[in-house]
């Protein structure tokens, strides 16, 4: 089988998809005839879902509802006729259009969504309980990308969050800046060293007091880091500036090195200095944004590549 753009689906990644549709729909109890052992089943709860959640000023319609749903037209009608039977929802003219009768719950199909829901909160608690934090942050993550690789639109807006590194963390930032940095700008395998010696030079002389590391976390993801280190008593050094592309845009970057600054003017330096290459054009404008200059340049063969390497400051 081939996809559209002329490679072959491999029969391998068709039967894992298939095998975890039908593990997922074992695990919602998708097969059950009815939803969290109520009256309704699975597409009528979906119904009562849209219309409790849709904003107040614009109630959805049954062809509207069919679009987000996906649903046949003929099926959806019987489903919210059921619905409306059992006194759950009411149509009524929309506030926009006279001429188009909206849906909306009645007082008793509020109690009914929000028993439903409250039921739904409790059995997917129940199935996180045995996870730790991280296991959870793992598998949200997960779900997340999923969605977004299969083109799901109704993805919240993305967030990220700073926090201190944990084990396991550190490894991962070296292998993330060997792929990205060979990815993007070509530098060879060579330039995973100069990373793991940062790193490592970074955990075996950490000093609390004057340093400090960043890792951005996104939907149970790492996709960023940032590092500050002591240099001498006055200056702090900025150090490997990392940002995943399923982040950019975000101003993750941004943020990143507005911590770092703020943690060195705290700690007392004076100035604050980084090393970084001109091919990392993206980088430079966020390090010119947060008054960083220029300071100096030079040419030199480095990772299989003629760059140049840029040093830039300012003032704390």
């Amino acid at each position: 089988m081939n996809d559209h753009s002329g490679s072959k689906i491999g029969d391998a990644a068709i039967a894992s998809v298939r095998q975890f549709n039908r593990f997922h729909t074992r695990l919602v109890g998708a097969l059950n005839d009815r939803m969290l052992a109520s009256d309704y089943t699975l597409q009528q709860v979906r119904i009562l879902y849209e219309i409790a959640n849709a904003r107040p000023d614009a109630p959805p319609s049954a062809r509207q509802l069919g679009v987000i749903l996906r649903m046949d037209n003929g099926y959806l009608s019987r489903l919210v006729s059921g619905l409306e039977n059992d006194g759950l929802i009411a149509r009524t003219p929309s506030p926009d259009n006279a001429k188009r009768l909206a849906l909306t719950l009645t007082d008793k199909g509020r109690d009914v969504f929000n028993d439903l829901d409250l039921a739904s909160a409790q059995e997917v608690a129940a199935l996180l309980a045995p996870l730790s934090d991280i296991e959870r942050g793992k598998l949200t993550g997960a779900m997340g990308h999923i969605r977004r690789l299969l083109g799901d639109d109704g993805l919240a807006e993305r967030g990220f969050t700073l926090r201190d590194p944990r084990p396991g963390d550190m490894g991962w930032i070296v292998h993330q800046h060997a792929i990205l940095y060979h990815q993007e700008y070509g530098l060879d395998w060579t330039f995973e060293a100069l990373v793991a010696e940062i790193v490592g030079n970074f955990i075996r002389h950490f000093n609390p007091e004057k340093e400090r590391c960043w890792v951005a976390e996104m939907e149970g993801e790492v996709v960023g880091s940032v590092f500050v280190m002591h240099q001498d008593d006055e200056t702090a050094k900025l150090r490997l500036l990392y940002v995943d592309a399923s982040a950019r845009g975000l101003g993750l970057g941004w943020r990143l090195v507005d911590e770092a600054i703020g943690f060195a003017r705290s700690k007392g330096y004076k100035r604050m200095v980084l090393w970084t290459n001109d091919v990392l054009v993206s980088a430079c404008r966020i390090y010119e944004t947060a008054g960083f200059e220029l300071l100096e340049e030079e040419p030199h063969h480095s990772f299989g590549k003629v760059l140049v390497g840029q040093t830039w400051g300012r003032d704390l």
